[in-house]
Order: structure tokens, then C-alpha cells, then sequence
């Protein structure tokens, strides 16, 4: 009797042991300041500012949501713009602040003729000297190149990528302006770009 009693809480201990392995295994990082996953984030909003007009409008893209909020942009004119990241009511931006040289935001414009330049805070520039791109100044050339086409923004957050370079590269009617290799994705939105 003492045997199957000592047996059945070996067991039991190890089932226990297991269970408990595997739900820290999800965790990807050890580092709770750069403990920012996807499923915690609930908003990426950007605060577009008229350099001309000094008029700013913030578009909210909500994660998970089946619409995209429509980015009003005038051929022409130059834009100040800012990413603001939250879970709920609280800002998570200071999160990526904390862990700088783990994110880097890579911009994809398929469908406009956008010249981004990079303008982040010191806070915002990695290790690398690459800028993560939480502030940045577009030059709106054409807005919507193709208008049989929509036009966008995808814009992605991603994780831990193993290098980053703020270079640009042709993309569809469009240009990417980020580049990365490995990592995760940490947040997508999508805008409509409208003129």
C-alpha cells in the first residue's frame, strides 16, 4: 500500500512538474522590461501632424479589428508622425523605450510615393545607431499612385530581430522603408491611406 501511495505522488509530482514547464516555455524572453507580446497590445495609434498647418489628427488602428482607420494625406505636404502603442488605457510605448534594442518598426507604403525619414528621440536609437522609428517625417510625393488600387500602410513592430537597417527597398507601386532579419512580430496595423 505504501508503494502505490509513494507512486501515485511521484506521479502526481511529475505531471506537476511538467504542467508547470510548460506554460513558462511560451514566455520568448527572461527579460520582464521587454515582456511586450502581441496579444497585449491593444491599439497602435498614429499621431500624424501637419508641418505646414501644425493640425494633427490621431488614427487609431485597434489589434484585431476587420476595419482599418483611413490616413487622410495631401500630396505635397510633409507630415510630422508619431506611434504610440497601448494595452487598454495605459501606454506601452515606454516599454519599447525600456528594451530599445530589441524593436525596430519597419513601414511599408505598397501603393504611395512616401519619402520617410527617421527623427526619433536619442531614447528611440538602438545600440546599432539604427533608429527604432517611433517618430519619423514623411514627404508626401503622391499618396495614391495607382488609384485602381488601394493604398496603405503596413506598419510592423518586430521583436528581437537579429539585425536592422533603416535602408528602403522597392515594394509593389511602393517603397519599404525597414529592413530586418529573424525575430518575432510583436505588433502589425494596417492603415488605408486616403487623399
Amino acid at each position: 500500500m505504501k508503494n502505490i501511495f509513494k507512486n501515485t505522488t511521484l506521479i502526481a509530482g511529475l505531471l506537476f512538474l511538467s504542467a508547470s514547464l510548460s506554460l513558462t516555455s511560451c514566455n520568448r524572453s527572461d527579460d520582464e522590461a521587454d515582456d511586450l507580446p502581441q496579444e497585449e497590445l491593444s491599439d497602435v495609434l498614429l499621431k500624424v501632424t501637419d508641418a505646414s498647418t501644425g493640425t494633427s489628427v490621431v488614427y487609431d488602428y485597434q489589434v484585431n479589428s476587420t476595419t482599418n482607420p483611413n490616413v487622410k494625406l495631401v500630396d505635397g505636404h510633409t507630415y510630422n508622425v508619431e506611434v504610440m502603442f497601448k494595452n487598454g488605457d495605459e501606454d506601452a510605448t515606454q516599454e519599447i523605450k525600456d528594451a530599445v534594442d530589441e524593436h525596430f518598426l519597419v513601414y511599408n507604403f505598397p501603393n504611395s510615393d512616401i519619402t520617410l525619414t527617421r527623427t526619433d528621440d536619442p531614447g528611440f536609437v538602438r545600440g546599432d545607431g539604427n533608429h527604432v522609428g517611433i517618430k519619423t517625417k514623411w514627404v508626401v510625393n503622391t499618396a495614391i499612385k495607382n488609384t485602381s488600387a488601394p493604398a496603405q500602410l503596413v506598419l510592423t513592430l518586430y521583436h528581437e530581430p537579429v539585425t536592422v537597417s533603416e535602408a528602403s527597398s522597392a515594394s509593389g507601386n511602393g517603397v519599404v522603408y525597414g529592413t530586418h532579419t529573424g525575430g518575432e512580430t510583436d505588433a502589425q496595423a494596417n492603415y488605408n491611406i486616403i487623399n
